[in-house]
Order: C-alpha cells, then sequence, then structure tokens
C-alpha cells in the first residue's frame, strides 16, 4: 500500500475514534436517562403495598432526572468546539446528530469512561477532592519544590512533564509554583475535559456537576446520590506569566523520543497504564538530562491486564524496582504503603484504598 493511502486510513481511524468519543459524550443523556426509565418501570412493577412503603422513590428519580439535564448541559459545554481543541489539527466533523450516533455507537465501555471523566473534575478542580489531591499529589510537589528551590533557583527555567496528566491539576499546581511544565494525556476522553476546564473556566466554582448519579448502589442517604459539586474551585487562568504551561495530546512513548530534555518527570497513578511497563522506563531516562528527577506516586492496577487483545506484561514493584535501577537510575528515596484512592466517593459505602509506592529516580550526571 503507497504510503498516501496508509495516511488516509489512519487519519480515518483517527477521526472515527474521535468521533466515537464525541458520541459517547452526546449519549450521556439518552443512556442516563434509559437506566432511570428502567427503575420507573421496575417500581411501576411493585404491589401497591410496597409501592407506599416507598413514597419518595418517584420523586427521587425526578430529582435525578433533573441532574442528568444539569450534567448535559455542562458535556454540551465540553463538547461544543471540539474540532478546534487541537492546533492545526481539524477532523471536518459535521454535527450529524443521531445518524452519527447508529454509525459509531459507544460501546458500554466509553459510557463508563464517560462517568469516570465527570468524577475527574472531583478529584482535580473541586473543594471536595482536596483530600484525595493532598494524597497524590501534594508529596510529588514538595518532592520536586526540595529537588529545585524556587526561592534558589530560576523556577521557570525548570522544565517538568507530567505524563498522565488527566485534567491538568497537577501539572497546573507545578505551573504555580513557577515551573515550566506540560502535561502530556492520550484519553481523549480527559482531553475534551481538561480542555474545557483549562481553557474556558475562568470564574471560581462558576459550575455545578452531579458525579454520583450513575452510582446506584452503596448508598447511605437517598440524597448521596444527588450530591452536586462546584468547580473549579481555583481559577486555572492564575499561572505567573513568564511561566510554560501546556496541555499537549498523544501517546507518552509516541510523543516524547527527544533526549535529554526534561529537568523532572512526575508520574502520579501512570506507570501502570503502559502495555509494556519497561519501555516507559526506558523513555523516562531517554528523556531526562542528566541529573535530572523522576518522581513517582501510585499504585500498580495494570490496566490491560486480562484482555485477551491487548499486549500486556506485568510486574511486581520488586521487579519494576529492578528495572530501574538496571536501566541506571538511582533510587534515592522510596516511601511504601502510602494510603491513596482515586475519583472515590466520600460518601459511598464502599471505598476503593491503594497502598501506593513512592520513589525518587535520579538519572546520574
Amino acid at each position: 500500500m503507497a504510503e498516501a493511502e496508509k495516511g488516509q486510513d489512519v487519519d480515518e481511524l483517527e477521526k472515527e475514534h474521535f468521533i466515537r468519543i464525541l458520541n459517547s459524550f452526546k449519549y450521556y443523556r439518552t443512556h442516563c436517562m434509559k437506566r432511570i426509565q428502567n427503575a420507573e418501570k421496575h417500581f411501576e412493577g411493585l404491589s401497591e403495598h410496597h409501592k407506599e412503603l416507598l413514597p419518595d422513590f418517584l420523586e427521587n428519580l425526578n430529582n435525578l432526572r433533573q441532574c442528568v439535564e444539569d450534567n448535559s448541559e455542562i458535556i454540551q459545554m465540553i463538547t461544543s468546539d471540539a474540532d478546534q481543541m487541537f492546533e492545526n489539527k481539524s477532523h471536518g466533523l459535521v454535527e450529524n446528530g443521531l445518524d452519527d450516533i447508529k454509525r459509531l455507537p459507544p460501546t458500554s465501555f466509553d459510557m463508563d469512561k464517560v462517568m469516570t471523566t465527570l468524577k475527574q473534575f472531583v478529584r482535580d478542580w473541586s473543594e471536595d477532592g482536596v483530600i484525595e489531591r493532598t494524597a497524590c499529589y501534594d508529596p510529588v510537589i514538595k518532592e520536586i519544590q526540595r529537588r529545585f528551590p524556587p526561592q534558589r533557583c530560576e523556577a521557570s527555567s525548570v522544565y517538568i512533564l507530567v505524563p498522565g496528566a488527566g485534567l491538568g491539576r497537577l501539572a497546573f499546581e507545578l505551573a504555580k509554583q513557577g515551573y515550566s511544565c506540560q502535561g502530556n494525556e492520550w484519553s481523549l476522553f480527559m482531553l475534551l475535559a481538561s480542555n474545557f476546564v483549562l481553557n474556558k473556566c475562568r470564574e471560581v466554582n462558576a459550575y455545578t456537576l452531579y458525579p454520583w448519579i450513575s452510582q446506584w448502589s452503596n448508598n447511605k442517604m437517598t440524597g448521596d446520590q444527588l450530591a452536586p459539586v462546584k468547580f473549579p474551585d481555583v481559577s486555572p487562568s492564575d499561572i505567573p506569566p513568564n511561566v510554560n504551561f501546556s496541555m499537549a495530546a498523544g501517546d507518552f512513548l509516541e510523543v516524547y523520543k527527544e533526549l535529554d530534555i526534561w529537568d523532572c518527570i512526575a508520574t502520579v497513578f501512570f506507570i501502570d497504564t503502559a502495555h509494556n511497563i519497561v519501555a516507559y522506563i526506558e523513555a523516562m531516562w531517554r528523556i531526562l538530562k542528566p541529573g535530572g528527577y523522576w518522581v513517582n506516586l501510585g499504585p500498580l492496577l495494570y490496566h490491560y491486564a486480562g484482555l485477551t487483545t491487548e499486549l500486556s506484561i506485568e510486574l511486581s514493584y520488586e521487579q519494576v524496582k529492578s528495572v530501574i535501577k538496571k536501566v541506571g537510575f538511582v533510587i534515592e528515596k522510596e516511601e511504601m504503603n502510602l494510603s491513596t484512592t482515586y475519583t472515590q466517593n466520600p460518601r459511598s459505602m464502599m471505598q476503593y484504598r491503594y497502598e501506593s509506592v513512592f520513589f525518587v529516580a535520579r538519572k546520574p550526571s
């Protein structure tokens, strides 16, 4: 096949992937309303005696419907100019509505990713996420400040990369300290949402989201499912004027190949997103400057483990640490069993916690 034809095929696949992700956001309202309709249908099938014991059930469903409508307005803002999100790249999208969704329907996995993306606003950009951010981001920020003290060095000359940046809060916080920082993200779900919050949200707590309405189990109180969250808790534009702060889209291994560029790499809940974690470690080594630092915090919940259609190797932390040393890094700091969460609903009766590892590895100069 000619190179031009290959390029066309790749572009077409990218376009279809982009459209499918957009369709997932567009389908959010229909998806949620169907679930509420099913609950109403099941309720109507109960005996009159049982209905009488649940006098507020239908009222709660109506409240959920309103929350879906409110969330849909946020989603509309997130996707309103999606095709202009990337510089020098347009997918030439035309609004085809339901016809487009029928042609490239979102999968159940896609819809789960939409729900997760909404919860990411809680983690990264709300007061409700302070505890989670304190556990996950603060150790990394403090360690970077210790290695590159802003009062002793020209912070804007320190270049930090944050792969797996999500909605960009960690990268933003580092830029706010004066460091030049770039976040990198592969997921289009996250990129669409981060584009909205970083480039369009200026007023503090201007928006209200209902992130837990898709949680039908483990609610202590009826109102917990309807709990509102305001965002952003700070203005994303509040960054020193001389600081370079940006977000780059694409696969970490494909985007970052230039040698000896970064003073520091900060990874939080990232390294287990690899198909091959060894390739990640080698890439960190290549792109760090001699004397640079890799600061990592997170578990090893390998994203592709158990998927027969995906290549994946799953190493223990003992093996990961061995590879890090063999590549050439010197581990200067290590802490085990840091209790952390990820987009956890604090009101839920079910709580997931990770006993994360935190380490600082240096590339010798």
